[in-house]
């Protein structure tokens, strides 16, 4: 599973973005990556153009093959045990 978070860069949910990655490492005893893409970027335009994702910042956690499993937007950032269940991990 790759998890995504879409978000724009200085503005005012850009802390609830790096601090929910820092505290989601933290809560993994590991480095798992969520990759930041910052939606000023012609691939966070299109990526949230591709999924439907129409506020956020917002939290995508995608199949390898690129289906969407699940979808949280506008600070509604999901639980750290949540976000594992799509992992498998």
């Amino acid at each position: 599973m790759k998890v995504i978070i879409l978000y724009h860069p200085n503005s005012e949910h850009e802390r609830t973005v790096t601090d929910y990655v820092r505290d989601y490492r933290m809560f993994k005893g590991q480095d798992k990556n969520i990759e930041l893409v910052s939606l000023e970027t012609r691939q966070g335009a299109d990526m949230a153009k591709l999924y439907d994702v129409t506020s956020y910042p917002a939290l995508l956690a995608l199949a390898e093959d690129g289906r969407l499993l699940k979808l949280w937007q506008d600070e509604l950032m999901p639980l750290m045990n949540e976000l594992d269940s799509y992992s498998g991990q």
